[in-house]
């Protein structure tokens, strides 16, 4: 690691790079509280943005505006060149690329933090950038986006970094963001990991995220994907931290509870937008590619390293492929229809 990399710029040029929903959150939250920010995005959300600026609320009430004026926009990776610190908020599929872009922009001493899903994208950028100071991170919670740059936080949580060199944490926190740092920063991902689990469950179901949690036949399905994957990340020895007051291991007999037990026990679970839909969802909905392979396809992947079987987490795997190639939107699935699949795709 360079031997400047543990100094921070007093007013650091943040670059937010790949900003979609979170990175538009993100990003957009800092540089109402003064940083100095730039959005590296696709054309359509710069011209939305330059159009409108960008509007930012939560389900406790936060309504923040940005103007246009007031947070750097670009096309263009070059504007990585004068970047102090640089955010990673692409899919997966994209870290290796954008990785390259990083290693001929970016100034060596910028820190990269990926903010991503999945748990091997700071991997990936590491192998592109040696000798750099690269951080995992975690987001805690999901952003929807509404049009005209409006993006609204639809789940309470923090941002989670990698501790290391440098107040990072300060960097990246603002009113309205919290950002700690972690030194199990592995942990904090895996759990992340068991709960983006439920991405794919709700794309397929087509329902709200709310209302998926409240249907029992969809939350027992949600328990055995969760405890099968939960078996799979015990043999291979990775101790995943909880996201709720329940032990890992101990959700899934709580998603099972009948629903008059449940809506009391879990209502902290329950504090969702009504509106809020997972990430899958949106892609699908777009005819995007989903990141079902970091996900469900990475249960299966170390499964089979582990000899632990994956029933369930590989249809899902097969059913979300299905549904990407069809490119119809959101297929409103049932869970009863789902188990018929795996049923189906059981050896006799």
């Amino acid at each position: 690691m360079d031997a400047d990399a543990d100094q921070l710029d007093s007013d650091p040029h943040i670059v937010v790079a790949g900003a979609g929903s979170i990175g538009c959150f993100v990003g957009g939250l800092l540089a109402a509280a003064g940083r100095n920010v730039t959005l590296l995005v696709r054309p359509r959300i710069a011209a939305e943005i330059r159009a409108h600026g960008l509007t930012l609320t939560d389900l406790d009430g936060m309504a923040v505006q940005v103007r246009a004026d007031a947070i750097g926009l670009s096309e263009d990776p070059a504007c990585m060149e004068e970047a102090d610190v640089v955010l990673v908020t692409v899919k997966s599929r994209s870290t290796d690329a954008l990785g390259r872009e990083i290693a001929q922009y970016a100034p060596r001493h910028a820190p990269v933090v990926s903010l991503q899903n999945g748990v091997t994208n700071a991997e990936v950028l590491r192998k592109r950038l040696p000798g750099r100071d690269v951080r995992a991170g975690m987001v805690a919670f999901n952003v929807v986006p509404m049009g005209q740059g409006c993006y609204h936080r639809a789940v309470e949580g923090d941002v989670v970094v990698e501790a290391g060199p440098g107040d990072l944490a300060a960097v990246m926190q603002a009113p309205g963001l919290e950002c700690v740092e972690s030194r199990d920063i592995e942990s904090v991902q895996w759990g992340k990991f068991l709960m983006n689990l439920n991405n794919a469950l709700n794309a397929l179901s087509g329902l709200p995220l709310q209302e998926q949690l409240k249907n029992r036949g969809w939350r027992r399905l949600m328990a055995d994907q969760w405890a099968e994957a939960y078996s799979v990340l015990k043999a291979c020895g990775i101790k995943p931290k909880s996201f709720t007051p329940v032990p890992v291991g101990a959700l899934p007999l709580v998603l099972r509870l009948p629903n008059a037990i449940f809506l009391r026990l879990a209502s902290a679970m329950l504090k969702i937008d009504p509106q809020a839909r997972a990430s899958m969802s949106y892609d699908l909905m777009e005819g995007r590619p989903t990141e079902i392979d970091a996900l469900q396809g990475m249960v299966v992947r170390k499964g089979a390293e582990a000899g632990v079987p994956t029933p369930i987490n590989a249809m899902v795997v097969d059913v979300m492929k299905t549904a990407e190639l069809a490119e119809e939107g959101l297929p409103n699935l049932t869970p009863e229809s789902l188990r018929a699949e795996l049923s189906q795709n059981r050896p006799s």
